[in-house]
């Protein structure tokens, strides 16, 4: 394979238990980490990888459960155990500091992490963030959440993405080939990882996290996001001490890195930009 294709075509790659994509850069701009949402995996990052320029090292996580990533060891996982998750796999591939970009409960996982690990983020981007549910160890998980659990468990996934993927994308008649995507990887998910997240977003609290973020942060939402809506978004920036940026993408759903990646990544080559001076 030649340089410019293995640029062009992100690598499958593992480390840690964890498998993620990886677009090597050639350049000195600071390597960014993708953390997907809750229905997603790795691949929903693909289009704001080959937007980035070829000269930011770019890797694009599957969580903890997702795709060939092993599961956490704990049933009812917190955001901090895949925040400690994401610290063994930069040490295992060598990177020490990050710009961070969390997508829905990616945001809530990189909210956890920059919030206990400060000196391995640059900088910190949350798009269409999952707040969580701050539910306390042990306690009933709210019955929307709940119901998360209950569906992937009772229902074949082919059923579970066709009730689920439509929602995530604004007018997704307008964008079949995003829909699909959002859908395929659906179809894909391991249940057991899946349930493991859903607790982790009940327990999750990135408001709290927020406070304790030293990182220079942006927010981003899809003006037509009806998942985490812009005024959950809102007040999470409000929490941020170092939030330099808001932003409200037009024509866009919660499937944000999908729907409209050249915007994302634009956003996060600002933030790069930002912290090089």
């Amino acid at each position: 394979m030649t340089l410019h294709a293995a640029i062009a075509h992100p690598l499958q790659s593992a480390a840690a238990g964890i498998s993620f994509l990886r677009r090597a850069g050639h350049g000195s701009s600071h390597p960014t980490m993708l953390l997907h949402g809750i229905g997603s995996n790795g691949s929903s990052f693909m289009p704001v990888m080959t937007a980035l320029p070829a000269t930011i090292d770019v890797v694009a996580w599957n969580a903890p459960g997702y795709a060939a990533s092993l599961p956490l060891a704990e049933k009812s996982p917190s955001p901090r155990d895949y925040a400690t998750a994401l610290l063994r796999l930069l040490d295992a591939i060598g990177l020490k500091q990050v710009v961070l970009c969390g997508h829905s409960l990616g945001a809530l996982f990189a909210g956890s992490f920059a919030a206990r690990y400060p000196d391995r983020v640059a900088a910190l981007a949350l798009m269409s963030p999952a707040l969580g549910y701050r539910v306390p160890a042990g306690e009933t998980l709210p019955p929307t959440v709940q119901a998360r659990i209950d569906e992937i468990e009772t229902v074949d996934l082919e059923s579970f993405a066709a009730k689920r993927a439509a929602r995530l994308v604004h007018a997704p008649e307008r964008k079949p080939q995003v829909l699909d995507a959002v859908r395929t990887a659906m179809m894909v998910l391991n249940p057991f990882g899946y349930v493991q997240a859903v607790r982790a977003l009940g327990a999750g609290d990135l408001l709290a996290d927020a406070a304790a973020i030293t990182a220079p942060t942006i927010v981003a939402v899809g003006a037509e996001d009806v998942v985490t809506p812009p005024d959950n978004a809102r007040s999470l920036y409000a929490a941020l001490p170092h939030a330099v940026a808001f932003h409200e993408i037009a024509d866009a759903g919660h499937a944000l890195p999908q729907e409209d990646p050249a915007a994302v990544a634009a956003l996060l080559m600002q933030l790069m930009e930002r912290i090089d001076g």
